[in-house]
């Protein structure tokens, strides 16, 4: 079989070898072997990318070439020359930071981490990053951003808010998935204004309408209890008489019940830090400091 000339001026694809669903082709760079690259067809219109380098020709960008040399190969339409494949991806280990980077760099965005199976032979868990047919080419700049966007850092946001009664009590809920009580609210949706999310979270969960005033306190949560730390965002609730809760309808699945506590009802109730939390922004009301740490200063 003919193939169309797979090469980008500096590294070429040679030696094209099929062994059932394998394909095999030879790195040359510089008239000279370097590695090889390989493209596993897994189905479903999906092909995934297995390289190596000689560590003589690493670090010279070579496998970076190659593999984007193979994907675009792999996603040329079969009237072209190419395989037609709608998705390519790479399984890498997540402790080999050297192949992350090439991935990346090749085009591929960071999709999840794969968890390991226990006495599987693995120790390491896998990354896994992919490339779509329907993605924009590389020399857009959306391309570029979409790349970063996949592997930066996201941090989980939640949105609560501080409503009072006229005694200064401040409104709770007791959650049914854990026995501490909280302060109304959620977890920030993808795409969501952590203002409209406090907001939708309490029509949701309690029936209410209250529209998020202005925001008093920022806390950083640190990891725990299974969870990755987060951001949380109090809103200022206002003041409101205590019958509110009269007509609250309470989401069964989530809400137990729902109170106006004293601080000392809170301290006896929630999680210490959830109730540092809660003093803080209290505080803030007066003018205290608009950003803790687990509700410390």
């Amino acid at each position: 079989m003919s193939f169309p000339d797979l090469t980008d001026g500096t590294v070429r694809l040679a030696d094209h070898v099929r062994d059932g669903d394998r394909e095999t082709f030879t790195v040359v760079r510089d008239g000279a072997a370097v590695g090889t690259v390989e493209l596993h067809h897994v189905g479903a219109g999906t092909g995934r990318l297995v390289w190596r380098l000689g560590e003589a020709h690493r670090g010279r960008g070579s496998a970076t070439r190659a593999l984007r040399l193979l994907t675009d190969w792999a996603m040329t339409e079969t009237g072209q020359g190419g395989r037609g494949l709608g998705r390519v991806e790479a399984r890498v280990p997540a402790d080999n930071r050297q192949a992350l980077g090439v991935a990346t760099r090749a085009g591929l965005l960071r999709e999840g981490v794969s968890r390991l199976v226990p006495g599987h032979q693995s120790e390491t868990e896998q990354v896994l990053l992919a490339r779509m047919a329907t993605d924009p080419p590389l020399s857009d700049p959306s391309s570029f951003r979409a790349l970063l966007n996949s592997f930066l850092p996201r941090k989980r946001a939640i949105g609560q808010l501080l409503v009072r009664d006229p005694e200064g009590r401040v409104l709770l809920c007791h959650l049914t998935y854990k026995r501490d009580w909280d302060l109304p609210g959620g977890v920030v949706e993808v795409g969501e204004s952590p203002k409209l999310a406090v907001t939708r979270e309490l029509e949701e969960e309690l029936g209410l309408e209250l529209p998020a005033g202005e925001l008093l306190l920022t806390d950083w949560l640190p990891p725990w209890g299974g969870w990755d730390d987060a951001v949380c965002l109090v809103f200022d609730g206002g003041v409101h008489e205590a019958a509110l809760l009269d007509r609250a309808i309470y989401e069964a699945r989530e809400i137990r019940e729902a109170r106006f506590l004293t601080l000392d009802e809170i301290r006896d109730r929630a999680a210490d830090f959830t109730a540092r939390r809660i003093e803080a922004a209290l505080a803030a009301l007066d003018g205290g400091p608009g950003y803790t740490e687990s509700g410390r200063a």
